[in-house]
């Protein structure tokens, strides 16, 4: 599998120092420094003009000018180094949230000076004005110096101004020209390196101020993703729970009207009139009744499943199934509550599937531990051709197992064999 392509400068010189020095990213650094140093041309000449007319107080008229200059242009800095930035950084840059209907005039001043993202944006503009600009014009005056060091000597040979050797002497000036050619092969790439790392370094720090909103959103995503885990939890309880309550009341009443029945109809027997057929076809409806009253216990949260883990719930599961399954889960451990509760059903609804859908002969499930995760693979021997989009129950299946932070994957080609893959977590996130 290739390596993914490196997304700023300190990625494609940890992975690849020296195929770095031949790529675009040291001009792309360069090109993001040289951008920069523009913009602090106006505060550099209000500061100028402050020392031209000297006295403490035109420095402090400087410093209060480059100050506003920083509060007006904060905006439209930030703008522009949400642009710049793509020179360097290749991942999305998010936008700062702004106010949705801020009216125009004072109103909308008021609105904007009261959102924290204009004062993130003022204190960068002034990091940048004071700090980060100056740096990169004198690394982008020592790289452009350092480039453009071969020029002079080469017109001097070429329009013969001079001696190239200089005067003194032909071997001393060979071996200064050696020396000076060592030093800038050695210079050149330290250069690159160098400014692609103050470009990264400011690239990062723009990211850091500019856009926080990526951390908020990705500590939102996390405690969404607990809070989920949560909820599959409290559910899976709340299902255990009813499923406790029809398997200890209700089913027990039935299994005793039952049996109530059953003397009523032993007592009966040879009676004349329709009362004894009247209990035996109580006695019958009945039976049915705890039969689907069964079912559905098993479907809303099998007791096996919570006394005895996944494996023996398979296994149960596997004994009503109408083709052949082989079972191979061997499981050091049993994994998280919702854990099982998500493998079961899924299982079951795969199973379900292959026995309505793809005309298979015979199946396999297997489970085993893989780091920190459950991988069980369904296979059989089927028709294949299994989609999400084709309505066969995949898609609720894929959500079931998304809801604990698992992947589902299917492949089904015509002919078969098809085999779903679940990858779930041992534990959940919370």
């Amino acid at each position: 599998m290739a390596a993914a392509s490196p997304t700023n400068p300190w990625q494609a010189m940890a992975t690849r120092p020296w195929r770095f020095l031949a790529s675009g990213w040291p001009w792309r650094s360069l090109a993001y420094l040289a951008a920069g140093v523009l913009v602090v041309v106006p505060p550099l000449a209000l500061l100028r003009a402050a020392a031209v007319a000297g006295g403490g107080g035109a420095y402090v008229a400087g410093a209060a000018a480059v100050l506003v200059f920083c509060l007006v242009a904060a905006v439209p800095l930030a703008a522009l180094e949400r642009r710049r930035l793509k020179l360097v950084d290749r991942a999305a840059l998010l936008l700062p949230p702004r106010h949705p209907s801020a009216p125009k005039g004072l109103r909308r001043l008021r609105a904007r000076l009261a959102e924290p993202a204009t004062w993130r944006e003022f204190g960068y503009a002034v990091l940048f004005v004071t700090v980060l600009a100056p740096g990169s014009a004198v690394i982008v005056l020592f790289a452009f110096g350092l480039l453009l060091a071969p020029v002079g000597p080469v017109l001097v040979l070429a329009l013969d101004t001079g001696d190239l050797l200089g005067e003194g002497g032909p071997d001393g000036g060979a071996l200064g020209v050696v020396l000076a050619v060592c030093c800038w092969l050695v210079l050149l790439p330290l250069t690159a390196y160098l400014v692609a790392g103050f470009a990264a370094a400011q690239a990062a720090l723009a990211r850091l101020l500019l856009a926080p909103a990526a951390a908020t959103l990705a500590t939102r995503m996390r405690e969404v993703t607990r809070s989920r885990a949560r909820l599959v939890d409290a559910f899976e309880i709340e299902r255990s729970r009813i499923e406790r309550d029809l398997h200890d009341g209700a089913q027990q009443r039935l299994v005793a009207l039952t049996m109530t029945l059953g003397l009523a109809e032993l007592k009966l027997a040879g009676a004349e009139g329709d009362v004894p057929s009247l209990v035996t076809r109580a006695r019958t409806e009945a039976e049915a009744v705890l039969g689907e009253l069964r079912e559905l216990i098993r479907g809303i949260h099998p007791r096996v499943l919570t006394d005895r883990g996944i494996e023996a719930a398979v296994l149960e599961l596997t004994d009503r199934c109408p083709i052949p399954v082989r079972v191979g889960i061997r499981l050091p451990q049993r994994p998280a509550h919702a854990v099982e509760a998500v493998t079961y059903f899924a299982v079951s609804e795969a199973l379900a599937n292959v026995v309505k859908h793809s005309g298979a002969s015979r199946a396999e499930v297997t489970g085993h531990q893989a780091g920190t995760g459950l991988v069980v693979t369904i296979t059989d021997d089927g028709k294949g051709g299994a989609a999400p989009e084709t309505g066969t129950g995949l898609q609720g299946l894929a959500d079931r197992v998304a809801a604990v932070c698992g992947t589902l994957s299917l492949s089904s080609p015509p002919g078969g064999p098809t085999v779903l893959r679940l990858e779930l977590p041992w534990r959940t996130p919370d």
